[in-house]
């Protein structure tokens, strides 16, 4: 049964990007239903392989049925499938929320004709990546879904994404020609790429062989994965881009590159050579990212430092090499992949509701919606490591793993990770501060729709980010201003105006052209299915501490896969030995 269903996670996407694209523009409500089905049954069949490999244990497909070292070979174990199941389930919750912001702004900023394919292709490469048993398919998966970001990233083609999409590109083919480097060193060495094949063979070359291998690997691996001081790209990438491609982006794309590591130190590195550099790059991570979360006054800047930040806590346990901290970093990959990609959904819900995601320029919002700050402040919570959410239980197992070990460095490491939770609770509690509890008036004083414009930085003030724009205008109707950038600014300026003035409750409320609105101080409300999308993300941040018991159970025993090697091998030289 699971031989059947293993090649099912790549292959549905990939062929409902194909109907995607044929149907095109003309039929959106096809497309829209297409890839919520093609993404429900991807979720339906990873929750069948967890289950079925978390009883059985591992196995191994050759596609085509060629022979080992010259064919596909994918290979469904417990970490593997555990990251299908949470991939599957964030890009489900991500790509509702964007099928409602499409319905809401007319699918201006993310045309469906070109999003749902490339979605679909994205999460197909994600798939291949955790599927993949030999180095060069996981090359190919890391290709895929590369190439889908560069036109997720670039999305509506304003000049603040297409400099953020260059550096985003340059840095992802930098870190694509050092793994194929890898590649090409490693076949030098051994003969195969074939992950099983190499678990045996690398352990027979001389250690300077090893160590450059590894190093090489490591490398690439961590730019991806944002490692510091490798990780420089990331804040500048992701903010850009429309809420639901960031959202899918920090959630999903960085765990990949963490993934790889896991795979690759525990399988084909086990001696340990460079546990030491990845636990003070780990150290690293954790507290560089978080001063710079702290020195932020923008939302999704906020978010992208800690998302950096809390890479390091994954790191740290992969470092410790031991089965507690194995499982410790494979259950805080889950509950961050979870995490952050509904802080960034919440991330463009504020800027609809207030026109911003600037602190400075925001005020009143608990009070302008109770919801909006209630989605907000629980993931908030949870991401700081507050007791008893699955940030904390899966920060504490981190901890006891270090201390554990008994080395002064992971002790280090353990008062790094508690300043850098505390640092954490620091950043997220101003912008709860500010922008939710805080009223506008005491905002600093400024042209608040021009200031709003700044909210991602200077670079990004000439065009206002994405998420906030006009509503398709009937036919024959037109704004003042028609262009796509002038009719956005309107509805920015009118999103700020509304929430200002309720949150305030003191000035009228405009319809963004000047003109008094007989209605009063009263905010649209924010669109059904994003608000409902994002409110089935939080409740599965939540879930995550409720079946934290089960999560944390799957998770010690992948890691004692991982360790073991043998069923990994086991399920692969079964393949050679079949007839």
């Amino acid at each position: 049964m699971i031989s059947v269903l293993t090649p099912l996670p790549v292959l549905l996407p990939l062929l409902g990007a194909a109907a995607a694209l044929l149907v095109g523009g003309r039929h959106p409500r096809t497309q829209r239903t297409l890839s919520i089905l093609v993404l429900g049954s991807v979720l339906a069949v990873s929750v069948a392989l967890l289950v079925l490999a978390d009883a059985d244990g591992a196995e191994a497909i050759s596609v085509g049925g060629w022979p080992v070292p010259l064919g596909i070979v994918l290979v469904v174990d417990r970490l593997s499938a555990l990251m299908l199941v949470v991939a599957a389930t964030v890009a489900l919750g991500v790509l509702i929320f964007a099928v409602g912001q499409g319905a809401a702004d007319g699918d201006e900023e993310t045309p469906i004709s070109i999003f749902h394919p490339t979605f679909l292709v994205l999460i197909a490469g994600v798939a291949n990546a955790f599927l993949a048993g030999d180095l060069f398919n996981l090359y190919v998966g890391f290709e895929i879904l590369l190439t889908a970001s560069y036109v997720l990233l670039t999305l509506g083609g304003s000049a603040p994404r297409i400099r953020a999409g260059i550096t985003y590109i340059v840095v992802s083919l930098l870190s694509s020609l050092l793994f194929l480097a890898a590649i090409a060193l490693v076949y030098a060495a051994t003969g195969t790429v074939n992950l099983a094949q190499l678990a045996v063979r690398l352990a027979e070359l001389p250690e300077g062989t090893q160590l450059l291998l590894q190093s090489v690997l490591l490398i690439a691996f961590s730019i991806k994965a944002a490692v510091f001081p490798l990780s420089a790209w990331l804040p500048d990438s992701y903010p850009t881009a429309p809420a639901p491609v960031t959202a899918v982006f920090a959630g999903l794309l960085t765990k990949v590159g963490v993934y790889a590591v896991i795979r690759t130190q525990t399988l084909l590195f086990p001696g340990g050579a460079l546990d030491g550099v990845l636990m003070w790059a780990a150290l690293a991570t954790m507290l560089i990212g978080i001063l710079g979360a702290v020195a932020q006054t923008d939302i999704r800047r906020i978010l992208s430092f800690t998302l950096v930040s809390h890479i390091g806590y994954m790191i740290f346990g992969i470092s410790l090499a031991s089965q507690a901290g194995l499982a410790g970093a494979i259950f805080y990959v889950v509950h961050h992949i979870a995490i952050q990609t509904t802080l960034f959904l919440v991330a463009g819900l504020v800027e609809r509701q207030g026109g911003s995601t600037s602190v400075d320029r925001l005020g009143g919002l608990a009070t302008a919606s109770p919801v909006l700050a209630i989605l907000y402040f629980v993931p908030a919570m949870n991401l700081a490591g507050i007791p008893p959410f699955s940030g904390f239980i899966g920060k504490l197992g981190l901890m006891e793993a270090g201390i554990s070990d008994g080395g002064w460095l992971p002790v280090v490491l353990v008062a790094g990770g508690a300043v850098t939770s505390l640092l954490t609770l620091l950043a997220i509690s101003r912008v709860w501060t500010r922008a939710f509890w805080r009223p506008p008036a005491q905002a600093p004083e400024g042209d608040t729709f021009e200031a709003a414009a700044q909210d991602s930085g200077p670079e990004l003030a000439p065009a206002p980010l994405p998420e906030v724009q006009e509503q398709a205008e009937p036919a024959g109707e037109k704004e003042p201003d028609s262009s796509p950038s002038g009719g956005r600014a309107l509805a920015r300026r009118a999103a700020w105006e509304r929430h200002t003035a309720v949150a305030m409750a003191t000035s009228p409320v405009t319809d963004g052209l000047g003109q008094d609105d007989p209605r009063g101080p009263s905010l649209e409300p924010l669109p059904r299915v994003m608000v409902g999308s994002t409110a089935v993300m939080v409740v599965v941040t939540v879930a995550l501490t409720a079946l934290a018991g089960p999560l944390y159970g799957v998770a010690q025993r992948a890691a004692g896969d991982l360790l073991d090697r043998t069923p990994y091998i086991s399920a692969v030289v079964g393949l050679e030995d079949a007839p």
